[in-house]
């Protein structure tokens, strides 16, 4: 509590030079990257008993970024608000009212400006405290997580006058305010519709298409420029990648006007898509006469028009297609061109001959192995993906509730073998019903269901119709690929126009289909894609007048892919379970994805989807191998650990999947041409270089090597000056460790065997000197060279991009006991043996080792429960039979060993630990007793003070004690 951190109330008020543990001083939040508003208050219900907010403004797209912890609140809660400027819809106050658990009072100021921010969380426990932020930031999503805002927050006692002081503001408040009810929002909504002009403090969603002249935006710019420069270096294709609802079809027009082309031709797959397209053309190209722009669809024929626009079913018919000159078209623009794998396109790509034609896709990356890279010759002008394009504000924000779907009195739930009647039974209906209402929209809502089959659409529409949600009949209708062109273009008019609710689908809507209006997604299957989902999220971010943000409801059942939601989600193509985890609650403690929009999982549906995760294996031959195809897609070659490296795409570490494995290993298991055949010797090297070296934890062997490959013997002196010069470390030490890195001698016998027991590097006087075979092979074979010198760029750059230059260990960074091992200069790998804690007196070092959640099969004599007290200190209990009088637990008492505290949740993290720092001094040990199977045992329990206190995701992640993880 407070009380026990009177350090932290000195360190901010009265001398910030004393050490403290910074959790409790005083702070200014104004929303600077990771340390938003937003982080700040849901991190504060967290641990609150009771709280009381006192805000003027409130948006619904504000109140989304809480939704899930203001449902899950389980104390004493209220919020005070009012009616000042009547800026507060009234959907807004019927949101609140539907939070049955927390109490709602208003001020109705027609005379009284009521203008206060401030938020207090009181805590219970053992000394009673409060937490309060007062500032500037409004329940709005900009204000919680975007403005430049000023709020301060600071912590007190219960009884502190300060407290007092805020109580009262607080009673005041309660006595000029009525509760929220029905009948008062129904009154407000009557006499806000009198007033004239709403006043409007922020656009959430960024600005729409301005009327008249179409200007680019700052991305479209770069991209017109990039457009320009492949047209002008003589290219004559390239590709735009660019997200769903990033408007494509406007780059493409402005992209028109600044090539000013005499001749066009527009290709789409559908003709609704067509009529759209137009549309948008004639907005970018507002000088032009409207009887230039012409369709090639069905049986209208205007083939003379400067502007054609056609879908592929009528150009691609072989009558239709030798009804055009091949060259009639300067400029041919192909859109949705991940499909150009299919017979159509190839047709009509194999035809004409523009002087350039431009692609543009959101989702280059096919299910199908088509290559779309080399149909547009490996070049892409311009990529923009999801996360990027929210953070331009291209797109609404939009908050994602991830909640568990029904699961009956015996504990079955849905999952991916559930039949149709269990899908649609009354029970499920019910809790579909439930949630709508808790995550939903209160009005107003143009949603889609993303059903898993086309009789359940059907079915679930019929049984939705008859049903409720928050007093008004639902209104919703079926629309799958049985339904005509002209149906679907119905029903989409009556959802625009607000004569339907939802349209309840299963696939049609993935792509091509612009409804802008759509501010809901609910999606009601298993996610059998990063692809797929992507695309059906996509639907609704488009942005369209009155829309500030968009809603996603995931109804999570018990399905073996719930490890690709979060895959998709961020667009994470790393195939590392660790980096996912860590991206997942790292937007969950912060609260926002991509400075914008938010994540939110209830509690069960958070533990399916990291169950999910714990169980498949990410980097199976099946997906390291779709990773590396993808990949050398993109590039037009073999990619090498480099390209890996650099691109969005797996570590190139995740290849060496067996034990003798490097990636050289990978290629010839997948029979790649370009991988050639090594010797036994040359495959030993490289297994070293990539198992050892590659992940670029420490790059002092790696400079090493890369500069006696090219001059084949160094003087000590100069290469301490070549480290200096890098930033990395040069003491004798780490020289030393280098060396025996270098000739095996740190390695175990059967690692030395496994690398051919050569020596890479050997020591003559003050020289060192590269390994004579190894450098022989390096001159004669050219293959092996570039594999060698391959490994070499790539751990670098992974040292300079990920790890520290200094080849120090890295706060937040994953490390096996051996990487520990070599970076803290040992004379050999102790792996082996090191197991909870070992000393090494040449380094004056202890590193500890703690798997936080012990496995349920442990001895009980090693099962100690040494555990986190807060973010800045950790209870942490010796090996047995040990006392404080036992030399290595003295030594480590008195401070005689540098300490350096490594933490896994539990085993199935695999051998990696995350590096929580280093430990101060111990602030004190005792002695205590353990009981064993041969009775008690002395054991000693040390207090150990982190020199920097941890990031709130890593706590928390490390403390939850869910029976999941990964």
């Amino acid at each position: 509590g407070l009380l026990n951190k009177p350090q932290d109330t000195h360190y901010g008020f009265i001398d910030k030079t004393i050490s403290s543990s910074q959790l409790f001083n005083p702070h200014l939040l104004y929303n600077n990257g990771e340390q938003t508003m937003l982080s700040a208050i849901r991190r504060e219900l967290a641990g609150a008993s009771s709280f009381k907010f006192s805000v003027a403004f409130i948006t619904p797209s504000g109140l989304a970024t809480l939704k899930q912890e203001l449902l899950d609140f389980k104390g004493q809660a209220t919020i005070y608000t009012s009616t000042y400027l009547d800026f507060n819809d009234p959907k807004m106050f019927e949101e609140l009212l539907n939070l049955e658990n927390i109490a709602v009072r208003v001020l109705d100021d027609s005379i009284d400006a009521f203008h206060s921010k401030g938020y207090i969380f009181y805590q219970d426990g053992a000394f009673k405290t409060a937490t309060a932020i007062v500032g500037s930031s409004n329940l709005t999503r900009s204000a919680l997580l975007e403005n430049e805002e000023w709020n301060l927050k600071f912590s007190a006692a219960h009884d502190g006058h300060i407290i007092e002081q805020l109580n009262r503001a607080i009673d005041r408040l309660h006595d000029r305010s009525k509760p929220l009810t029905k009948d008062w929002i129904e009154a407000y909504r009557s006499r806000r519709k009198t007033r004239r002009e709403i006043p409007v403090l922020e656009n959430e969603a960024g600005p729409l298409l301005p009327v008249g002249g179409i200007v680019p935006n700052d991305m479209q710019k770069e991209a017109l420029e990039e457009i320009k420069k492949s047209r002008e270096a003589g290219d004559k294709r390239s590709l735009v990648i660019s997200a769903t609802g990033t408007g494509k079809t406007i780059l493409a027009a402005l992209a028109t006007r600044e090539a000013r082309p005499e001749r066009v031709l527009f290709i789409v797959h559908r003709e609704q898509i067509l009529n759209k397209a137009i549309e948008e053309f004639q907005k970018v190209l507002d000088t032009e006469d409207p009887q230039n722009f012409g369709k090639f669809v069905g049986a209208t024929r205007q083939l003379d028009k400067k502007y054609l626009f056609a879908t592929i079913q009528t150009l691609s018919r072989d009558n239709n297609l030798t009804q055009l000159d091949p060259d009639q078209f300067d400029l041919v623009i192909i859109d949705e061109v991940h499909r150009a794998g299919a017979d159509s396109y190839r047709r009509v790509m194999d035809y004409l001959e523009p002087d350039f034609l431009l692609g543009l896709t959101a989702t280059p990356e096919r299910s199908d192995n088509t290559d779309i890279y080399e149909i547009f010759k490996y070049n892409v002008a311009y990529e923009i993906r999801l996360e990027k394009a929210l953070e331009a504000k291209m797109l609404v924000p939009f908050s994602y509730y991830g909640v568990k779907d029904y699961t009956d009195a015996s504990g079955q739930t849905i999952e991916d073998t559930s039949e149709l009647q269990n899908l649609v039974m009354d029970e499920r209906l019910d809790h579909i019903i439930d949630v709508l209402h808790k995550y939903g929209h209160t009005e107003d809502v143009k949603g889609l269901f993303f059903c898993s089959s086309k009789d359940e659409a059907h079915q679930l529409a019929q049984a939705l119709n008859a049903r409720k949600v928050n007093g008004k009949d639902l209104r919703t209708v079926a629309l799958t690929g049985d339904d005509s062109q002209e149906r679907r273009e119905e029903v989409i008019s009556q959802l625009e126009e607000g004569n339907y609710d939802y349209i309840l689908t299963v696939d049609i809507f993935n792509e091509g289909i612009d409804i802008p209006q759509v501010n809901q997604v609910v999606m009601l299957r298993k996610t059998e894609s990063s692809i797929v989902f992507t695309q059906q999220l996509g639907r609704g971010l488009r942005k369209a007048k009155g829309k500030d943000h968009l809603r996603v409801i995931d109804f999570i059942g018990n399905y073996k892919n719930n490890f690709l939601i979060p895959i998709a989600l961020f667009g994470d193509n790393s195939l590392n379970k660790d980096v996912i985890r860590q991206r997942l609650e790292k937007a969950l403690e912060t609260g926002s994805l991509a400075g914008v929009s938010n994540i939110n999982f209830d509690k069960i549906a958070l533990e399916r989807v990291l169950s999910s995760l714990g169980a498949t294996k990410l980097t199976a031959m099946a997906e390291l191998k779709k990773a590396y195809t993808e990949l050398r897609n993109r590039l037009g070659k073999a990619p090498q650990r480099l390209d890996f490296a650099r691109f969005d795409a797996p570590n190139p570490t995740v290849f060496l999947t067996r034990g003798d494995a490097s990636y050289w290993h990978f290629l010839q298991r997948i029979r790649e041409e370009e991988a050639q055949e090594l010797s036994a010797a040359e495959a030993a090297y490289i297994s070293f270089l990539d198992r050892e070296l590659l992940n670029g934890k420490r790059p002092q062997e790696l400079l090493l090597l890369k500069e006696l490959l090219s001059q084949q013997e160094l003087s000590v002196e100069s290469y301490r000056r070549l480290l200096e010069g890098y930033g990395a470390k040069a003491d004798q030490q780490t020289v030393d460790s280098v060396l025996r890195i270098l000739s095996l001698e740190f390695f175990t016998e059967p690692e030395k065997a496994r690398y051919g027991e050569r020596s890479l590097v050997t020591q003559r006087g003050q020289k060192l000197v590269v390994g004579e075979d190894f450098f022989h092979r390096y001159q004669e074979n050219s293959y092996f060279r570039g594999q060698v010198n391959d490994s070499i760029e790539a751990g670098l750059y992974l040292n300079q991009h990920y790890y520290d230059r200094s080849g120090n260990l890295k706060i937040g960074m994953r490390y096996s006991r051996k990487d520990v091992c070599r970076l803290l200069n040992w004379g050999s790998n102790q792996e082996g043996v090191v197991n909870g804690y070992k000393v090494d007196a040449d380094t004056a070092t202890c590193p500890i080792f703690v798997t936080y959640h012990k496995a349920d099969d442990i001895n009980d004599s090693v099962k100690y429960q040494d555990h986190l007290l807060d973010e800045t200190t950790m209870l942490w209990f010796t090996k047995h039979s040990r006392t404080t009088e036992s030399k290595t637990e003295k030594a480590i008492i008195e401070g005689n060993y540098r300490l350096d505290i490594f933490v896994k949740k539990d085993d199935s993290e695999g051998i990696d630990f995350l590096y929580l720092g280093k430990s101060k001094r111990p602030e004190y040990a005792e002695n205590t007793k353990i009981p064993t199977a041969k009775g008690e045992k002395n054991i000693v329990s040390m207090r150990l003070p982190l020199e920097q206190p941890l990031a709130p995701d890593v706590y928390k992640h490390l403390t939850y004690s869910g029976k999941t993880s990964v």
